[in-house]
């Protein structure tokens, strides 16, 4: 018996009714600014697309951040001013139980999908010093691109103090970093936040050794 997927998908009947483009992705389609093909007509938020910055691609992805920003774009717009929405990365953080789960940019699969040829770096280490008492495991993987070792994205698993690791890793890919210069960044650090190499400087480090 095969198990059954529930996927999340864009609300879109009324914009299908009201016979406005939908996209790739089966979200409405819209410019950088919000704004439909239909004259007159503005759409952000979950039933809508959005560009990935790493991909280049068309995505439809259900976060709270992302809507309130194309919304804060929608409405300068709509209000005579001028705006545009930058794209996303898809970066998100959960928790189930003790364990926060944490990703931005692509997937080994979305990489594949997308053409790049990369090389995925993982590394286990721990959230604190290795010998602070309240050290937590945690799992990093990283994604560079290979040739160039441009940084394609991230993805964390561990106890806390591992997941909003990510940020960094967002930023660093936000602004198209490659892994050598991540693997400088000039991270805090002390025994009760993180081991003297951070676990996002070591996979850096790691994944430029082999992207090369």
């Amino acid at each position: 018996m095969r198990p059954v997927i529930n996927e999340a998908r864009p609300a879109v009947q009324l914009a299908r009714e009201a016979g406005l483009p939908l996209g790739e992705t089966g979200a409405v389609a819209v410019n950088l600014r919000q704004q439909t093909p239909a004259a007159g007509v503005w759409a952000a938020g979950d039933c809508t697309e959005a560009l990935h910055r790493v991909s280049q691609r068309a995505v439809n992805i259900h976060l709270g951040t992302i809507a309130n920003k194309q919304g804060r774009v929608a409405g300068i717009n709509i209000g005579g001013e001028y705006a545009t929405f930058p794209g996303v990365l898809g970066t998100a953080i959960t928790k189930l139980c003790d364990l926060e789960i944490a990703c931005t940019g692509l997937t080994e699969v979305e990489a594949t999908k997308a053409g790049f040829a990369y090389h995925a770096a993982t590394v286990d280490s721990t959230t604190t010093a290795g010998y602070w008492p309240d050290a937590e495991h945690m799992h990093l993987k990283i994604l560079a691109e290979r040739g160039s070792g441009r940084l394609l994205g991230a993805q964390i698993v561990g106890g806390q103090g591992a997941g909003k690791r990510i940020d960094v890793l967002a930023t660093a890919l936000w602004n198209q970093m490659r892994v050598d210069e991540l693997m400088q960044l000039d991270l805090a650090y002390a025994p009760p936040f993180a081991p003297v190499w951070d676990p996002v400087l070591i996979a850096a480090r790691k994944a430029w050794e082999t992207s090369q």
